[in-house]
């Protein structure tokens, strides 16, 4: 080392000093230092506050606390001695000298009486003189009189130790210092009489609670601020006058001389001064407090000319701060500074510098909202500031500002408050304030107020010019609502308060659109739901037109405006995300909140349609007549034999076959073309996850991440709507061109699997979904038996992949199994005879016969003649029932009519698409799906949370699927006569 300290030394004291670290590291960190709370008014009389240590220390010998308490002085009668810095001490005057100069440190025979502090007293007009011009202290302080006459014109200062020339309204009035007996001395300033033409009316008038208060501060300063605002011109005057005024809300009444009754015949005596910044509105000398002298010049303010600059979300010209500036005044009128609008200078909830900023971002929806504390109120305001507010519109040095135009909506005009009803009869204003704990005091300014008035909601509103192309907005509006709150107790009272920005257009024209899109598509849909029930009455077979018609064509119709309502929504909503979010300049501004009633008004009705429609088909599905044709016959040599009375027997057909056919329709059933699980997964995740909810957020920024401590607006509903609306929808048709391009094709079709099912099983499926109208499954084997060994049944399997035997078609060499059917009313009538015994079975137990057999032999008997029946028609057995095979025109595809209506002869349309899944899930998925999207959408808009949405979603497909399954299976051991035990 450079010391030459020995290197053990040093490694030893190292060591030493690291052990005793280490013994006292855990002390280090668990160590808590408490200090005792105390206020200055905690602090007796003979204390005082220490800032230094927060805390009450006793005042040193013959000494007293000081008036702010944060100090000793010494007692009356007691000078001080000496200082040692901050301490002192003090020794009591003599009785020859028993009075204290003013700074304390000298003893002084008086030549008058003594002050409550100890020290000498002159009489009015008079200044004391304790030193002579060197400053060498007096034996005996005298008392000097000012001369108050021409040409001295003096009067004692402040302080009373010096003369100066006293107020010019004096000398105006008077040419003296005194205030004659015939003028008016107010405010410390000398009036003429007759300075104003009547007395004034101090009271404050509280409307909300019908109070009017005698204001301490309106009785001091009313008068005198006026008659000096008329009479001299002191500009100082015409402010506080003016936020007099302000704080009797620009109220106009029959009472002429209260405060803005005063300011209206000063702004109208002083018309010869002329204007100012050429605004007629604004009278040289006076503030501008009003636009006009009488109300509805709001449009001609608002709606006329654009401000001069635009907005743009992106691009060069990327312009989105709105920058505004305010003229600060306290409540004596005068001008404290230039203030930039931008942080909570305007906002009374208390948040972060960013978050206040995002008020100012143009297209950013902001609000807040709190509640705050009566009394930390009347801490932090107890004089009002009065803003006057600009638009600022830039230019460099040459900065131009636009006054922003103001809406009091407790402004009064003849005793009614004007603001609150059209604009038409709005009077706008200018300068306004937050808080005014002032004129609510009634005794004396330093008593609790009474009443306090403070700003419960301010709202500056933008209004885009229509058809704009540069982003242009017409001249913001600022609304500003007050709230009076009698005191109480100011420890529990609170209030709520709001900042909002918000942007407006005219959606006239986009309401217009939407209604005659409305209009345009509802005529479609009512010709579509006539067509429909025309088919329905075709496919029944019944040509009156009674109640049951009507009714059928409501549902119909209910379906089909479901759609209407359901494209324009979705359209609406879409157009809104995109146009809104993608725009360069501002050329379209989001509906505001109560705006968008009449689109929830849409959705709710496309949901209640929808539902309706719905239920209809669920209920149609669950109603439909279905009859499994079973082929198979007993073999000429069975196989197996049975002893029955000693005779051989052929063994009977397996219903086995038929069992396993029904279970795949019971099945299939609810099968749909999508995933309802994932498809409420996926939808979850894109929206809470990816982050795509941030979409719907009421500013123009197409960001799916936010910063936590950012600014975060609410939700717009429509676009909240058109996004999960378009995410469902777009992941539905996903599914759809997934499970109908591949799934089907490579992985499984559950519907051209049953078909074949039904074929290897010999078994023919009719389904009747109308009286007379249905679908047939032909499938019958062409092997001729299907109840047999697996060995036979893959040497079938066999034949037919090589073709070695018939095709599967109902006709000759076709492979068309599936048709749409139209049927005579007399082969209905005879199907419905063979069906009337177990009709009346299943009906009320009134209705059954109690001599009839075991309803177990009537079930079979029913089924085995119903099968013979069916499948004598289906072989051209009945020459009255026959049957001809056809392609459906192209036309009636379309429209799902048949043009021909069968009277002699039923007709088979051959039918590739498997229609008959229309009496299934499968085939209704466009209805299931956009059921869902809306259910998911309605429950969303209401509680504002898209997991809930999700959630309730899933719970309702769970509960309608469980029901079809029920209800599918009863319905279907019912009609096909197979029993519900076998089900599975």
């Amino acid at each position: 080392m450079a010391t030459g300290t020995p290197k053990l030394l040093v490694n030893r004291y190292g060591v030493f000093t690291s052990l005793f670290l280490l013994i006292n590291l855990e002390l280090l960190h668990c160590q808590q230092f408490i200090v005792p709370f105390q206020a200055p008014a905690d602090c007796g009389t003979e204390d005082f506050f220490d800032i230094s240590s927060l805390s009450c220390v006793r005042c040193g010998l013959n000494q007293r606390r000081s008036t702010t308490g944060l100090s000793c002085v010494c007692q009356i009668g007691y000078k001080i001695l000496s200082t040692k810095g901050a301490s002192f001490s003090c020794e009591q005057c003599p009785t020859d000298k028993p009075a204290v100069t003013k700074d304390g440190f000298e003893c002084i025979r008086c030549l008058g009486s003594l002050s409550d502090e100890g020290t000498c007293q002159c009489p009015a007009g008079n200044i004391l003189v304790e030193r002579d011009v060197q400053g060498n202290l007096l034996d005996e302080a005298r008392c000097d009189m000012c001369n108050g006459s021409n040409p001295s014109l003096s009067v004692p200062n402040s302080r009373g130790d010096r003369c100066e020339r006293c107020q010019a309204s004096f000398i105006n009035s008077s040419l003296s210092c005194v205030c004659g007996p015939t003028n008016i001395l107010a405010g410390g300033l000398c009036f003429p009489p007759n300075s104003l033409p009547t007395n004034v009316n101090p009271n404050v008038k509280f409307a909300q609670l019908a109070l009017p208060v005698q204001s301490a501060w309106f009785v001091k300063n009313l008068y005198s601020s006026s008659a000096a605002c008329l009479v001299h011109t002191n500009l100082t005057a015409c402010q506080a006058l003016g936020n007099m005024c302000v704080m009797n809300m620009h109220s106009f009444s029959s009472v002429s001389n209260d405060a803005c009754g005063l300011f209206n015949f000063i702004f109208r005596s002083t018309a010869a001064l002329g204007s100012t910044q050429g605004i007629s509105y604004w009278r040289m000398n006076l503030p501008w407090l009003y636009y006009g002298d009488q109300p509805g010049l709001a449009s001609r303010v608002l709606q006329t000319d654009p401000l001069p600059i635009g907005f743009h979300f992106r691009g060069e010209k990327k312009n989105t701060d709105i920058k505004l500036v305010a003229a600060v005044y306290n409540v004596r009128g005068e001008f404290l500074r230039w203030e930039k609008i931008g942080g909570g200078n305007l906002q009374l909830c208390p948040d972060t510098a960013t978050r206040w900023q995002a008020a100012f971002s143009f297209g950013t929806a902001y609000q807040e909202r709190c509640d705050l504390s009566v009394a930390e109120l009347l801490r932090a305001y107890p004089e009002p500031l009065f803003y006057d507010v600009f638009v600022d519109l830039g230019g460099g040095e040459n900065t131009k500002l636009l006054p922003l135009p103001t809406l009091v909506t407790n402004q009064q005009y003849n005793e009614g408050f004007i603001n609150q009803e059209s604009m038409k009869n709005w009077y706008l204003s200018r300068r306004m304030f937050l808080v005014d704990t002032l004129s609510g005091r009634e005794k004396s300014l330093s008593s609790l107020p009474k009443v306090i008035r403070v700003a419960s909601s301010i709202k500056i509103r933008f209004q885009l010019v229509p058809r704009t192309q540069e982003g242009q907005v017409f001249p913001p509006l600022m609304t500003v609502s007050y709230r009076d709150v009698p005191i109480t107790d100011i420890s529990t009272q609170i209030m709520s308060t709001s900042f909002s920005v918000e942007y407006e257009m005219d959606q006239n024209e986009a309401r217009i659109k939407t209604d005659i899109a409305l209009g345009v598509m509802g005529g479609v849909a009512v010709l579509c739901s006539l067509l429909k029930t025309v088919s329905w009455k075709r496919r029944i077979a019944s040509p009156l037109l009674d109640m049951e018609t009507v009714l059928k064509f409501l549902l119909f119709y209910a379906g089909d405006l479901a759609n209407v309502f359901f494209i324009v929504t979705v359209g609406s909503g879409l157009y809104w995300l995109i146009f809104f979010k993608a725009q360069q300049f501002v050329s379209v501004l989001l509906p505001l909140p109560a705006q968008e009633e009449q689109f929830m008004i849409y959705i709710g009705c496309a949901f209640a349609l929808k539902a309706i429609q719905f239920l209809h088909k669920l209920i149609m599905q669950l109603l439909v007549d279905v009859f499994f044709i079973d082929w198979e016959r007993p073999r000429s040599k069975p196989s197996r034999t049975i002893q029955t009375s000693g005779e051989l027997k052929p063994s009977p057909v397996s219903i086995w076959r038929a069992y396993f056919v029904a279970n795949e329709w019971n099945e299939i059933q609810t099968i749909r073309k999508i995933s309802p699980t994932f498809q409420i997964m996926a939808v979850l995740f894109l929206l809470e996850v990816v982050g795509f909810s941030n979409l719907a957020l009421r500013d123009p920024w197409p960001t799916l991440k936010r910063s936590p401590q950012a600014y975060t607006p609410s939700y717009s509903l429509t676009l909240r709507y058109g996004l999960a609306a378009t995410l469902w929808l777009c992941i539905g048709l996903l599914q759809v061109i997934y499970f109908t391009v591949f799934h089907e094709h490579f992985v499984e079709d559950k519907i051209r699997q049953f078909v074949d099912l039904c074929s290897i099983s010999n078994i023919s499926v009719l389904l009747l979904s109308h009286r007379c109208f249905g679908y047939y499954i032909h499938g019958r084997s062409v092997h001729g038996h299907a109840d047999t060994n697996m060995e036979e049944m893959n040497a079938n399997l066999k034949r037919e992949a090589e073709s070695l035997c018939p095709q599967r078609g109902l006709l000759p060499n076709t492979d068309t199994q599936t048709f749409q059917i139209s049927i005579t009313n007399r082969l209905r009538v005879l199907y419905d005879r063979i069906r009337e015994p177990l009709s009346r079975r299943h009906g009320p137990s009134r209705l059954v016969d109690a001599s009839s057999t075991n309803p177990s032999e009537q079930s079979i008997r029913a089924y085995n003649t119903m099968n013979r029946f069916l499948g004598s028609v289906i072989d051209h057995a009945h020459p009255d029932m026959d049957y001809t095979v056809k392609d459906k025109l192209m036309f009636e595809r379309i429209i799902g009519m048949e043009f021909f209506e069968p009277s002699d002869k039923s007709v088979f349309y051959n039918d590739e698409d498997h229609s008959f899944s229309d009496v299934l899930f499968y085939g209704n998925e466009a209805t299931l799906l956009i059921f869902d999207t809306l259910f998911f959408c309605v429950v969303d808009l209401g509680s504002q949370s898209f997991v809930l949405a999700a959630v309730l979603t899933y719970i309702e497909q769970t509960i309608f699927r469980l029901i079809r399954n029920a209800m599918g299976r009863r319905n279907l051991a019912n009609k096909t006569l197979v029993d519900e035990r076998f089900l599975i």
